[in-house]
């Protein structure tokens, strides 16, 4: 499996607090099958996380997984971010101030929960317009897109990738959120799904539970394309695959 959204990089977000726990959600990814995990700390949330791309976050990159070889770890660590939404998106994007996936041309990007559809069109196009392909994370989760899950549609045929949380199709998010994510998979608007770590315990990067949970559901091809194939392809620049997106009534 491949994990493209966890909060490993310790110290820098609300994800993993000391090297110690990076260490521990490493080996939690690696011993429930996880071969490739991408670090995508928070970046550019105004007042909250920076992060934008520094010498100093290039050196605390290059410490973990220093410390993870160290550790006897296997699993492979790439770069990313998951990067908030603004008005400046576009220029932190061609501008190099935000890590894109594995420096491939797909970026993880992540709106307000409240957010003006309208806006997320606009930044989207934007940043399609210069070249760049968005992952957009957890599409579930926001409130516009459980009002309108046609949007979900929208985006798929243009293109844009969506990556839904394991909690979130586990129930760990509440109701909504759960039945807007099983919605999107029903509609084969889904092209992969994260575990969106932030901790060794809660929101872990423990990922047998859901790749049991989606061969049971969807079956064993379905679950390798999003946990797999899918993340594959974004790490090297490849098409998405995916099931014909059926839109909602």
């Amino acid at each position: 499996m491949i994990d493209i959204h966890t909060h490993v990089l310790p110290g820098v977000d609300d994800g993993a607090d000391s090297m110690d726990a990076a260490l521990e959600m490493l080996f939690l990814a690696e011993n429930s099958g996880v071969d490739i995990l991408v670090t995508t700390p928070h970046c550019n949330i105004p007042e909250e996380y920076d992060n934008y791309v520094s010498p100093d976050l290039e050196r605390l990159w290059g410490h973990l997984t220093r410390e993870a070889e160290r550790a006897g770890l296997r699993l492979k660590l790439c770069r990313g971010m998951e990067i908030f939404a603004t008005e400046e998106l576009p220029d932190l994007l061609t501008d190099g101030r935000a890590w894109t996936l594995n420096g491939t041309r797909y970026f993880l990007t992540e709106f307000d929960f409240g957010e003006d559809p309208a806006f997320c069109r606009y930044i989207l196009d934007r940043c399609r317009n210069r070249g760049f392909r968005p992952i957009i994370a957890h599409p579930e989760r926001y409130y516009f897109l459980q009002e309108d899950p046609e949007i979900a549609y929208e985006w798929c045929r243009q293109g844009y990738g969506l990556q839904l949380n394991k909690g979130s199709l586990l129930g760990r998010f509440g109701r909504q959120v759960q039945e807007t994510a099983v919605a999107l998979m029903d509609h084969g608007l889904t092209a992969c799904v994260a575990s969106d770590a932030h901790s060794p315990y809660l929101r872990s990067t423990h990922m047998g539970e859901i790749r049991d949970y989606l061969t049971e559901e969807y079956g064993e091809d379905y679950a390798r394309l999003l946990l797999a194939e899918n993340p594959a392809r974004i790490l090297s620049g490849k098409e998405l695959l995916g099931y014909e997106p059926i839109p909602f009534d």
